[in-house]
């Protein structure tokens, strides 16, 4: 039977070799299911600019059925789902200006950065190591707005109080 390759976006499979999978991939099906894909992970706000900009799809809305179905020129957005996906925006914005807001209120970025730096500066003698590195990690809290950014991968999220715990018997390679 042979390999054979998969397509994601158009979840259907046929035999894998170099003149079946480029007719695929340049296929029109292929395009449309890519991009309906994409369109999925769209910006709320682009999606309502486009739906304002069309005019409303008439056989839609008199069958609630379009034969061209994603692929057509016109709106199948009804009223209330136009007002919906307004609501979505603005609480977005509203959320984004709430967001900016609260970082300006709280110390800036480049603050932190320049008081981190500061305090690298000052760790030069080691008679005031201890005191200074105490100092250093009371001065060097992450700043609030670093912390609301979700699912930070573990190299970016800041060390457990305490620090991270070392263990003599690792092995490495």
């Amino acid at each position: 039977m042979g390999k054979r390759y998969y397509c994601d976006y158009c979840e259907r499979s046929f035999q894998d070799n170099m003149h079946n999978r480029k007719k695929h991939l340049n296929g029109v099906q292929h395009h449309r299911a890519k991009k309906a894909w994409f369109d999925i992970f769209k910006d709320p706000r682009a999606i309502l600019l486009e739906e304002q900009a069309k005019k409303p799809c008439r056989k839609f809305l008199q069958k609630g059925i379009c034969d061209f179905g994603p692929n057509c020129r016109f709106s199948h957005m009804s009223e209330e789902d136009l007002f919906y996906l307004q609501r979505q925006v603005e609480g977005e914005n509203s959320l984004q200006e709430h967001f900016e807001d609260k970082i300006l209120a709280d110390r800036s970025i480049e603050d932190w950065l320049s008081r981190r730096e500061k305090m690298k500066n000052t760790l030069h003698s080691k008679e005031d190591l201890k005191t200074d590195v105490k100092e250093y990690h009371e001065e060097s809290v992450v700043p609030q707005q670093l912390l609301t950014v979700p699912d930070l991968p573990p190299s970016l999220q800041p060390p457990p109080p305490g620090g991270w715990k070392a263990s003599a018997t690792t092995e490495w390679g």
